[in-house]
Formats: structure tokens, C-alpha cells, sequence
């Protein structure tokens, strides 16, 4: 499925999800007040307008990948917040707290971890989509060589958080004079006990342009070296994603297929490929040329969708009449729904939208599905009504299957 730097503004604008509270959260491109920074010079091997590859890069045979010592215990904090604000408005949504990822189990070639939402007290977040704790299966091998490059302006830094000093390295991104995000990184030179997150001591991105308003960061709070105890392996009840599969049926104009989704996790990169139709027994045997993003960026994308995306649930459109309810049948899941209708378009021949929502997204009902799927209607679909008779279905999807690929106790 992204502290105390900035901890102060942190606790005040936890309270404030709705208003202008956490206009002081906003990041911004300056380095921590106890830090210094040297911009690095250019030279011919390092243009200091470039890509640079990430702190976590895959290794090479003389350095190992701290993940192949990954330990029962291992765990980073980090203190996140987003805001969005509202066009032709003075308040705007926001969501602050904590999140953690913590090793619970290692039994090779996985280790098992939690990611976990709280508020600054360590309480449950009332968002829906970060109330519930995650499992994430992260494969200590790599099966192939995975690499995430920065760009943008480097400079070098000393700097405290977490009650240590480090020698770390900003990338600055500036994209504002083109209508661009502001993006800012800051990494440990050598990711240690924060390998997790390749490192990451602070992240910002601050939107700008086509009317855009917001940011989001994350900063570190504490990190945590375990020990050698072998773990409960979890079971994948809620996962994060990584680990399972989701298929999706689709129409549209007349033409039907079938969309699978597979989801991964390697040595701190975050996996996701979408095939054309089931692929039998081994359902995600095959991720490569899959899309990649840093178990980091995968935080700051967590935080930053929740503020994007409706804070309730059911989510709730204008032009819909109030819901029924409904049983929904996916595969061999018979799943509690709410079922939304409203008109579609324009014309004599009248046509209907129904969108299809799990009533409960972390129900029992909806064990093993990734949460990206837990918020997607279940069903959402165009009908053509005539005056007497019944409905015509016309374009439409629906979720119709999902399973595990990494079984319980690893595979």
C-alpha cells in the first residue's frame, strides 16, 4: 500500500480535518532547522539536473540487501499528514497521525509485515480507508533487478531525527513553473535500520497548477531493530495488496474481457501488473515489466488518496437516490452491498446508472481482497430502460473473482 521533525505542527493539525488548519503542514523545500546542506557541485559522472538512482537501488553480490537480514521486530514511524483544499473555497480536507510498518514474521524468502494508521495518540483513524491495519508480504529475493530513480536538484546534508545524526541526500524536484508538483526527499546515505523505507527520513509533495491545492509528507518518528524470534506468520485476511490477485470483468461497446490485477512486494518496491484474463493455476506466476514504487511512495500515494477520494462511506453522489440493499455474489463471496441509481445521460431513450459499493469494505465478507478493490464499486454499469420491459445492460464492470498467490506461512 507515505516524524520529530516537524512533530508540533503535526499534533495541532491532527485535530483539524476539516478548515485551514493545516496550511502550516504544507511542506516545504527547506532542510531540517538543525541540519546543514551543501548543494553538490556538478561535475561530468553526476549532472546535478538528473535521474539519481534511489537509496535503495537493488545490490550487488559484495553488498547484501538488508532485507535478506530483515528481522522479527524491525519497524520505522513515521508522522503523515495531507490536505486538500476546495476550488472557490477558504477550507479544505485534511488526515494526520502515524504510520508504521513493522516485521512480524520472517520465514524465507518472506517477511511479513503490518502497516498500521493510527492518530497521534495511536488510536484508530475514523477515515475509512486507513482505519483498519494491513499485511504485507515483501519477498527478501528479488527476481529481478528493480531501481526507482529521483530527479532533480541533489544536495548533501547532516541532519537529527529520530534522536540520531545522519549524513543524508535531498532531491529536490521542482515541476511548479510547468504547472508541476514540488517534490522533496530526503534520504539517509546509508539506509541502516530504516531499510524499510530505502532510508527515507522526510518526504513532501506539494501540488501546483490546473487549479490544484494540497500536499502531503512524511516524516520520521522512530525506528526499531528487532531480533532473531522466528514470528507468527499472519494470515492475509486484510492485505494491503501485495500478495493477491482481483479480476475484473469488463463491457464496453460491445466487447467483453477480463482484467486481472496482480499485486507483489520485493525488498522495499511495491509491485502491480494488470493481465488480460485468468492465468489458470499459477495466477501471478509472472511480475515482470510490472509497475514499481517504492514501499515510501506507496505510504505518501496512502495518505494522499485518502484526502482525494469521498471521507465516508458509503461514498455518497449527487444525483443518487438513496440506496438499497442487496446481496452481491462474487465468484463463490456472497458480499452485503448498497446499490446506488441514478440517470445517464441525455436523449429519448431513458438510461440508468447503478453502482454496486461493499456495505462494510473491511468485512468479513471481503477477506483476501487488496483494499485498492475493497473501494472500488463492486459493479458499475449503464442500462438502458425502455418504458415497459426489462433493462438492457450496456457498457459495465464488475469485480469477479480474487485469491492469494502467496499463500499463508509463505511460498
Amino acid at each position: 500500500m507515505r516524524r520529530p521533525l516537524l512533530r508540533a505542527p503535526l499534533l495541532l493539525c491532527s485535530a483539524l480535518l476539516l478548515g485551514t488548519g493545516c496550511e502550516s503542514m504544507k511542506p516545504r523545500a527547506v532542510s531540517p532547522a538543525d541540519g546543514t546542506t551543501a548543494t553538490e557541485p556538478p561535475d561530468a559522472s553526476v549532472p546535478t539536473e538528473a535521474s539519481v538512482p534511489d537509496a535503495g537501488a537493488p545490490s550487488t553480490d559484495a553488498t547484501p540487501s538488508p532485507w535478506q537480514r530483515a528481522r522479527v521486530g524491525d519497524r520505522v514511524e513515521y508522522a503523515f499528514s495531507a490536505h486538500r483544499g476546495r476550488p472557490g473555497a477558504d477550507t479544505g480536507v485534511g488526515v494526520a497521525g502515524h504510520v508504521s510498518l513493522e516485521v512480524v514474521a520472517v520465514q524465507a524468502p518472506w517477511a511479513w509485515l503490518t502497516v498500521t494508521f493510527t492518530d497521534d495518540q495511536g488510536n484508530p483513524l475514523a477515515h475509512p480507508r486507513l482505519s483498519q491495519p494491513r499485511v504485507l508480504p515483501m519477498r527478501m529475493e528479488e527476481t529481478q533487478p528493480w531501481k526507482e530513480e529521483h530527479r532533480g536538484q541533489r544536495s548533501t546534508e547532516q541532519t537529527t531525527a529520530a534522536g540520531r545524526s545522519w549524513d543524508a541526500r535531498r532531491f529536490l524536484d521542482d515541476r511548479r513553473p510547468s504547472d508541476g508538483p514540488l517534490q522533496n526527499r530526503l534520504y539517509a546515505n546509508e539506509p541502516g535500520p530504516l531499510y524499510l523505507t530505502h532510508g527515507l527520513l522526510d518526504a513532501s509533495t506539494t501540488l501546483s497548477g490546473f487549479g490544484a491545492s494540497g500536499s502531503q509528507q512524511l516524516t520520521l518518528v522512530s525506528f526499531r531493530q528487532g531480533t532473531d524470534a522466528p514470528g507468527t506468520v499472519p494470515v492475509l485476511d486484510r492485505p494491503w495488496g501485495p500478495g493477491t490477485w482481483y479480476d475484473v470483468h469488463q463491457d464496453v461497446s460491445g466487447t467483453s474481457s477480463v482484467r486481472r490485477v496482480c499485486l507483489g512486494a520485493e525488498r522495499g518496491f511495491v509491485l502491480r501488473k494488470e493481465l488480460t484474463g485468468p492465468s489458470g493455476e499459477a495466477p501471478c506466476a509472472d511480475l515482470r515489466d510490472a509497475e514499481t514504487t517504492p514501499l515510501e511512495e506507496a505510504l505518501l500515494a496512502a495518505v494522499s488518496e485518502a484526502v482525494s477520494q469521498p471521507q465516508q462511506w458509503p461514498p455518497i453522489a449527487a444525483g443518487f437516490a438513496p440506496p438499497r440493499r442487496e446481496t452481491f455474489t462474487v465468484a463463490q463471496h456472497p458480499v452485503p452491498a448498497l446499490v446506488f441509481e441514478a440517470p445517464s445521460g441525455e436523449g429519448a431513450e431513458r438510461r440508468v446508472q447503478a453502482t454496486t459499493y461493499a456495505a462494510e469494505p473491511w468485512g468479513a465478507a471481503l477477506n483476501g481482497l487488496a483494499d485498492e478493490a475493497r473501494f472500488m464499486p463492486l459493479a458499475d454499469a449503464v442500462y438502458r430502460a425502455p418504458p415497459k420491459g426489462k433493462r438492457v445492460p450496456e457498457d459495465g464492470t464488475a469485480l469477479t473473482g480474487w485469491g492469494r498467490w502467496v499463500i499463508d506461512g509463505g511460498r
